[in-house]
């Protein structure tokens, strides 16, 4: 059986400076102590500079807490790129990495171990007010996610695909790729990651606790347990987002009691059209403000269609956002037509025509990135134009969903929580074949 592993996230990437407060006593590696204080700390020539200390140039800079339990505060990024997008000044504990990047740049890396960061992600992933089952669920997903990422590290990691342009298609995906500094990074890109701020009930420790060690597995290995904030109804596979690897594990599932998937296939427009105008009996289907209280976040609160969804857009708004975002001029944007659909009725190839050309989008993300300044909400939409037919004036995507859909609902399964499911129930659910195991005490 496997130890409990340290893991190095990614606080701060890439800055120019960083401010860091220093709420107890640490050392660094030669035990040269700084006291509680504000530090703020450059890169200078290749070195990681400590301003106005003497000697205070590092190749790179590690500090350690003198006691158990020290903390540091730092203003981060959260939601990067996302309608969310914010920064947050953060307390964490365990060690802090500074090293020194290309450029006069630094990056802050958190070590910590893997049960602090679980507990830190189960609250920051969602409110720690969550029901107790939903969190021991979430905590087993976050260990398993992480667990399979780590054992990814180990073998070569092929790239995301650049987005190349064939035969007018512009096919990409953005995974979680092993980053070079760090194990995983602290933003929605991998797992929320927030620091001890948001550990603010005593069940989320316990949560984590009793679950301490527990992954999903398959086939002997731990499992990639992706998760979206609410799958509209019918989670999505694994190769409608990523690569074309097939996992088991990650395929549609029906979000209802039952979990019987509609008998029409939602690739059929009509189907899909039926599907997310309808309000169906699934467990993300919830406008339960004392659930949705429980389990979101503040900042993801101020979002409240995220079942049932409609965005207008102009042509020439979309043109915008094809040129920022892709480097596509299209030409008045005339028509949106769905090309290939997966089972939850994401899309996962979209035709945009222009007056002058066209060009085929996907996958998943990139089409949601090319139709708003941010993401939308995601790409299970059908669409509606207002205006002549030939020359429309607007177009109006009418959704279901937030997120990519694959895996685990956060908001189906805090409901079937809320239902007195427990979460071996609620993990089977999400995850059909895979198996709960303990893989390190």
């Amino acid at each position: 059986m496997k130890r409990e592993p340290t893991i190095a996230v990614g606080l701060v990437e890439n800055a120019e400076s960083v401010r860091i407060t220093l709420q107890d006593e640490f050392a660094d590696a030669g035990g040269r102590l700084f006291a509680p204080a504000e530090y703020q700390i450059i890169c200078k020539d290749g070195k990681v500079r400590c301003l106005g200390m003497v000697n205070g140039d590092y190749a790179s800079l590690t500090l350690s807490g003198v006691h158990a339990g020290s903390r540091f505060r730092l203003q981060v990024t959260i939601g990067i790129d996302f309608h969310w997008q914010q920064k947050q000044t953060q307390t964490f504990c365990g060690s802090l990495r500074l090293i020194p990047r290309p450029g006069d740049r630094i990056t802050v890396i958190n070590d910590v171990p893997l049960e602090a960061y679980i507990l830190s992600v189960s609250c920051s992933e969602m409110s720690a007010n969550s029901p107790e089952e939903f969190l021991k669920a979430h905590s087993i997903i976050s260990r398993s996610w992480l667990l399979a990422q780590l054992d990814s590290k180990q073998s070569p990691v092929a790239p995301n695909p650049a987005p190349a342009v064939a035969d007018g298609e512009i096919l990409r995906w953005y995974d979680r790729q092993s980053h070079t500094d760090f194990d995983v990074c602290a933003d929605d890109h991998c797992q929320r990651y927030q620091g001890i701020d948001m550990i603010t009930t005593g069940h989320v420790s316990s949560a984590v606790e009793a679950t301490r060690g527990l992954a999903l597995v398959h086939g002997g290995k731990p499992c990639d347990a992706r998760f979206s904030k609410c799958c509209g109804g019918i989670t999505e596979d694994f190769r409608l987002a990523w690569s074309d690897a097939a996992i088991p594990y990650l395929v549609p599932v029906f979000d209802g009691p039952e979990g019987v998937m509609p008998a029409t296939p939602l690739s059929s427009e009509s189907a899909v059209r039926d599907f997310i105008i309808s309000s169906p009996a699934v467990f993300c289907n919830c406008s339960d403000k004392k659930i949705l209280g429980m389990v979101l976040n503040n900042y993801d609160r101020t979002t409240t269609d995220f079942f049932r969804w409609r965005v207008r857009l102009t042509p020439e708004e979309i043109a915008v956002f094809l040129k920022l975002k892709l480097g596509l001029d299209l030409g008045r944007i005339v028509a949106l037509e769905p090309v290939e659909r997966g089972l939850s009725g994401r899309l996962k190839r979209l035709r945009f025509v222009g007056e002058t050309t066209s060009a085929i989008i996907g996958k998943e993300l990139e089409i949601r990135r090319a139709l708003s300044p941010t993401h939308l909400y995601s790409s299970a939409f059908v669409v509606d134009c207002e205006g002549p037919a030939q020359r429309p004036t607007a177009f109006i995507l009418t959704g279901a969903g937030w997120g990519h859909g694959v895996g685990l609902c956060q908001i189906g399964a805090a409901v079937m929580a809320c239902r007195g499911i427990g979460y071996p129930k609620i993990l089977q659910h999400y995850y059909p074949g895979s198996l709960l195991e303990r893989v390190y005490p």
